[in-house]
């Protein structure tokens, strides 16, 4: 086995001649995919054509869920495939990327006293998910009937006449999906994989992939014995017997002086609905989401979806009704929306179609990985690797998948990273220990070596009203591949949410490019 960077790297330069597999698409699940084959021993490329968590993977609520959805329309397997995968992140592979999120259904004026009934019961079914999976209650408390005070007390913004309380339960949130991906995509790097981002795949086969590359034109052709197609709502477009219904969700990005004191989620009631709510997502940075929608979308698909006006209307109107104060389009400082890689089943409503993840095989030998979802990239990616080992006849050469038992790049108990964050000399240093866990000196001294500023420079905020700091951004570029000012500032950051603070990042960013591009 060649030796391979231990970074992420933008480009082709150096890219093997042949490998054991090839990876085609870097979000969650192609990530997952080459970390899975790379831990089973196997020598891996992994390409994206443009970035990680480029497409659909940066744009999710930022959950992890545990399948409660899925349960209340009756897909118990899935639900419990969701359960278990959430208590591996949680408790085993990203305890520094996750937190447990409160949430809560407040009972008002709106919610009758049966669907009350209804939702306290999907809460109930959810914690037997949780004790199914093996989770512990230390990590995701038990649910529980809140009175009107304690709720009041737990979201003061809540619209209070004819509140009734609540029922409390809990979920498992991100720091943020795009650092997920960079962080599975990291732990595969640093495992001998090969993970290049803007580098396209013109052509594939199961045997071989023909790679341009995006900065310079260059082409390759790169040998494999398996090929997996991780493209998402793309793959379609890689191998033509793929049928996809692609659908999008939108989310609304708010300031949190917005519905100031909310600190847990809100489970916002959709009227002549059931069992689907619009969630209000408090977020580590201070901001709310709000979401989500599940639109069809017919046609070509887009390098980004564009959330529409009709969506953002619909999303306020919801929310707007559970809250004391009106909630106005001038409130919503940005918004953004996914595209779901749907399997089509030929049901009428995409909000229906199963988020079961499939592998299929094309008639050229590609292995192509679709559906599912975030929390299950894991399972995914097993799946995948399984199938691409198969195929090949890679039995012999390949190991068995030990990713649910594999920290990624940064894991440490969350207690001990709380702990940490506490004695932190800053906020910025606090904030490196919130998003790499126990990476964050590695990130503050590759920054100063990259640099040569200052700790003091590189710990505080880049502009006015945007926390991020710019270690972050050097990390980005010296480990992490970004090549350019939105792979920092849409990806490995999230600052592009909210286009007012892109603006003022901008500058930083390409201060911080100029000067990596001059250290020798």
């Amino acid at each position: 086995m060649s030796a391979a960077p231990t970074r992420i790297t933008p480009g082709l330069d150096g890219v093997p001649a042949a490998v054991d597999v090839v990876v085609i698409g870097l979000g969650v699940t192609g990530a997952g995919v080459a970390l899975d084959a790379v831990s089973r021993g196997l020598t891996v490329l992994a390409v994206d054509a443009h970035d990680l968590a480029f497409g659909t993977s940066r744009f999710s609520s930022k959950l992890v869920h545990g399948g409660l959805r899925y349960l209340a329309s009756g897909q118990v397997g899935i639900a419990h495939e969701s359960a278990v995968e959430r208590g591996i992140l949680m408790e085993t592979t990203a305890p520094h990327l996750t937190r447990p999120l409160p949430s809560i259904i407040p009972l008002a004026a709106g919610v009758s006293r049966p669907m009350g009934t209804l939702a306290g019961a999907g809460f109930v079914g959810g914690d037997l998910l949780r004790r199914a999976a093996g989770t512990s209650s230390d990590t995701l408390p038990r649910p529980r009937r809140l009175s009107a005070a304690e709720t009041r007390r737990l979201a003061p913004p809540l619209r209070t006449d004819g509140l009734r309380g609540a029922y409390l339960g809990w979920d498992g949130q991100l720091e943020d999906d795009a650092r997920l991906v960079t962080a599975i995509a990291r732990t595969a790097a640093e495992r001998g994989a090969h993970v290049r981002t803007h580098a396209r795949a013109v052509s594939a086969t199961g045997q071989q992939v023909v790679l341009r590359d995006e900065r310079t034109g260059a082409t390759t052709t790169v040998h494999a014995q398996a090929v997996v197609n991780a493209t998402g709502v793309w793959a379609g477009e890689l191998v033509d017997d793929v049928r996809l219904r692609p659908s999008r969700g939108t989310h609304l990005v708010l300031r949190g002086s917005a519905l100031p004191g909310l600190d847990v989620a809100v489970f916002a009631p959709i009227p002549g609905e059931t069992n689907r709510f619009v969630l209000v997502l408090p977020q580590p940075d201070g901001q709310l989401y709000v979401g989500l929608t599940d639109e069809p979308v017919d046609g070509p698909v887009p390098d980004v979806a564009e959330p529409t006006e009709v969506e953002i209307g619909f999303l306020l109107d919801v929310v707007a009704a559970s809250f004391a104060r009106p909630l106005r389009r001038s409130d919503v400082v940005g918004a953004f929306a996914g595209l779901r890689p749907l399997l089509d089943s030929g049901d009428d409503s995409t909000a229906d179609l199963s988020r079961k993840h499939a592998v299929l095989t094309s008639r050229t030998g590609v292995v192509t990985i679709v559906g599912g979802k975030l929390t299950t990239y894991r399972r995914m990616a097993e799946d995948a690797v399984d199938a691409a080992v198969a195929a090949a006849g890679l039995g012999a050469t390949a190991g068995p998948c030990v990713t649910a038992t594999l920290p990624l790049a940064g894991a440490a108990p969350r207690t001990e990273l709380a702990d940490r964050a506490a004695q932190a000399g800053s906020a910025g240093e606090a904030r490196l220990i919130r998003r790499y866990g126990a990476d964050a000196g590695l990130v503050l001294d590759a920054a100063v070596a990259a640099s040569g500023w200052s700790p003091a420079e590189l710990l505080a905020p880049i502009a006015e009203g945007v926390p991020t700091v710019a270690a972050e951004l050097f990390f980005g570029v010296t480990h992490e591949g970004a090549a350019d000012v939105a792979d920092l500032l849409d990806r490995r950051t999230r600052i592009g949410l909210v286009p007012a603070d892109r603006a003022r990042a901008v500058p930083v960013a390409e201060r911080v490019l100029a000067a990596t591009r001059a250290t020798p």
